[in-house]
């Protein structure tokens, strides 16, 4: 676990951006070769639009990065955040506790209130209008939504008390957790139930991509699929009724063009009116 611990403190923004390229190469790959959906579409096109979105996501991080790490930095010296105020344990479960921590606080709950909230689902719309889901989604993220959650990861680590080496490591695992789950492939599955159990498996999170209420708010899990359960908002779909994408952005011009998607969180604000 020392070994762990130090390399995290220190990863080099190259090893952070060699996993997220390799991540999304390795799963683009699986995807191309054995589809779960064989989508006719413009793989490049589309993979134009979320990479771009990666890129302002990484932008937005790096430029804000100070931020996390005086974040971190604090709640160490000021002994804050409940992972402080608990007796002291074995470094592995300080590491598990401290990593499901992260995921409930600094993912899950902000990943629901982007739902409730109208000002934030406005943001986090782009995500959700994507029709084609594939490992290039796990980062289609607004600029101004990567801000907002840049905001509540901050708040996540203060009130965890997260050293910097867990939120490396725990961004790191979301990295491949989310392109896993958002890339195009299937699993077995019998596989495929056995690891919604522990963590958010390909048909558990694609459920949440189903363009209709109330699946799309269902399973807002990122890495740890116990929140889900535990709060109740954890459902399932067939995987034959998939349909990806969000009722009130279903044409191509509004979904699939750059421009667009830019400017959706200052249109016009448009209700949900189907569900099933």
């Amino acid at each position: 676990m020392e070994n762990i611990i130090n390399y995290f403190s220190s990863i080099p923004s190259s090893h952070r951006a060699l996993i997220l390229a390799g991540g999304i190469t390795f799963f683009w790959l699986i995807e191309s070769i054995v589809p779960f959906i064989k989508f006719k579409y413009d793989k490049w096109q589309h993979a134009g639009i979320n990479i771009f979105f990666t890129l302002t996501t990484i932008i937005v991080n790096f430029s804000l990065a100070l931020l996390l790490l005086k974040a971190a930095s604090w709640t160490t010296d000021a002994h804050f955040g409940i992972l402080n105020w608990l007796p002291e344990m074995n470094i592995w479960l300080y590491a598990i506790f401290g990593l499901l921590l992260l995921d409930l606080i600094g993912a899950y709950l902000v990943h629901l209130i982007e739902h409730k909230v109208k000002f934030l689902w406005r943001f986090h719309l782009i995500h959700h209008t994507d029709t084609w889901i594939d490992t290039t989604s796990a980062n289609r993220h607004h600029p101004g939504e990567s801000v907002l959650r840049f905001i509540f990861t901050t708040l996540g680590v203060l009130i965890v008390g997260a050293p910097m080496w867990m939120v490396f490591l725990y961004q790191t695992l979301s990295v491949v957790a989310t392109q896993f789950n958002h890339a195009n492939i299937i699993l077995p599955k019998k596989l495929d139930v056995f690891l919604s159990y522990f963590i958010v498996s390909p048909d558990m999170h694609k459920v949440h991509h189903h363009y209709v209420l109330p699946y799309t708010d269902s399973n807002y899990g990122n890495i740890f699929s116990v929140w889900d359960r535990l709060f109740g908002t954890f459902m399932t779909l067939d995987r034959e009724k998939l349909k990806y994408g969000v009722d009130t952005h279903m044409k191509p011009e509004e979904n699939n063009r750059l421009s667009n998607l830019l400017l959706i969180p200052f249109q016009k604000y448009r209700n949900s009116t189907n569900s099933e």
